[in-house]
């Protein structure tokens, strides 16, 4: 009886998530003979893959906690998994990552994966509700068979509060198509396409319209550094599409301030944006002022770009950004000094300059994408000669890809 390929179901809860993170993984899985599904909400980018010729599956997913909605996701990817009898399920996202593990443990599903893109408990969360974020984290781990996590700090975090046994916990960072995203010297052209006129310094954002990302915080910055800077425009990329009520209502919150405010900047929003590299070459500073993050892909985006980059002092943020070589950290939601970030980093075009030089030679020492996949390659191969001899062996060079998967001492 000849074995068969293992098969693998991706699950995150939104499709945006499938179509622009985990494709590359998705890809090389299949490029070494894996058989390769994905669940999460229906949308634009569902159909698009579906189109495509990978297999998405639509499912009542959301990104919101409704207890409702969880009970019917859950009880969807069950039936799901008990009808299609995947080897392994790999889940995303925190909502995802627990509506997947709870069906997968009911379906009987023999592997689960699991990556952290960023433990929804963080330092700024009320005692009482971090202690439960924790334990809802550590009863799912149970579940859990591997914890990839992007960041150290989570990894860490892991290990400390019992969340997974310290042989399931593996340390993948995060990257981008470095070849995707490289510095220009000639940068006019993409400017005039996102409106930016001749002497005009661009601020960026890219990300959701929510509050924890910090862009109220981001407007008042921009209009303390426009005290000392003319001609600022801040632009934004992102919509408030794909959350909950705080999308809906920190969107309000901005337009509130457009309209009272005398802004002595614009604003220009582009809503969502499929060639982030585009807009990463129009931008004179890189800024994500998040008031939680796991390991944040614009920032590396922005580095791979040559760009500076300012961001809060969280993890994963302070992971990737080496700060006063490729930008500067700064205290979470402090506006005065995020306004002051950017005033340094506008006012010294010389040390602009050499921060994004320095920030690109860090993206290519550390965060290629394909040294991300090639851990998570070399450990589900790992995985699966574990849990699943049977099953046909992957072509993997192993020991290749685990000089690649250790870790010492993170990316510093």
């Amino acid at each position: 009886m000849s074995r068969r390929d293992v098969r693998v179901l991706q699950v995150a809860a939104s499709d945006i998530t499938i179509a622009k993170l985990l494709l590359p993984l998705i890809k090389n899985l299949k490029a070494n003979g894996y058989e390769v599904e994905s669940a999460c909400a229906d949308g634009r980018f569902a159909q698009e893959l579906n189109g495509q010729g990978y297999v998405v599956h639509t499912l009542p997913m959301s990104r919101s906690i409704n207890p409702w909605k969880t009970i019917k996701a859950v009880w969807a990817l069950y039936r799901l998994l008990r009808k299609e009898k995947y080897d392994i399920v790999h889940v995303h996202t925190p909502v995802a990552a627990g509506v997947g593990r709870l069906a997968a443990k009911l379906a009987g599903t023999p592997t689960v994966i699991y990556t952290a893109h960023g433990f929804y408990f963080h330092d700024l969360m009320k005692p009482w509700a971090k202690r439960v974020t924790i334990l809802f984290e550590r009863i799912l781990g149970r579940f859990t068979h591997m914890l990839f996590t992007q960041s150290t700090e989570d990894a860490q975090a892991a290990i400390q509060y019992r969340i997974a046994q310290p042989q399931r916990v593996v340390w993948i960072s995060n990257g981008v198509d470095i070849n995707r995203f490289t510095p220009r010297t000639d940068n006019s052209a993409v400017r005039a396409r996102f409106g930016l006129e001749e002497g005009e310094l661009a601020v960026g954002f890219v990300g959701r319209l929510v509050r924890e990302k910090g862009i109220l915080e981001l407007l008042e910055a921009m209009r303390h550094a426009s005290e000392r800077i003319p001609n600022l425009v801040l632009l934004v990329a992102g919509d408030n599409k794909t959350g909950g009520d705080r999308d809906v209502e920190t969107q309000a919150l901005v337009q509130e301030y457009l309209s009272s405010a005398q802004l002595p900047f614009r604003v220009e929003f582009t809503g969502f944006i499929d060639d982030v590299e585009e807009m990463m070459q129009a931008l004179d500073v890189f800024v994500l002022p998040s008031y939680r993050e796991g390991m944040p892909r614009t920032i590396i985006e922005a580095m791979a770009s040559g760009k500076p980059v300012i961001a809060s002092d969280i993890r994963g943020c302070r992971e990737e950004v080496s700060h006063g070589e490729t930008g500067l950290l700064v205290p979470v939601r402090d506006a005065e000094a995020l306004g002051r970030a950017i005033v340094d980093v506008l006012n010294s075009p010389e040390l602009a300059k050499s921060m994004g030089e320095k920030g690109r030679e860090r993206a290519e020492q550390y965060f290629d994408e394909q040294m991300v996949l090639d851990r998570q390659l070399w450990h589900y191969a790992r995985l699966v000669s574990e849990r699943h001899p049977a099953l046909a062996a992957p072509s993997v060079d192993s020991m290749h890809l685990q000089e690649k998967s250790s870790h010492e001492d993170g990316t510093n």
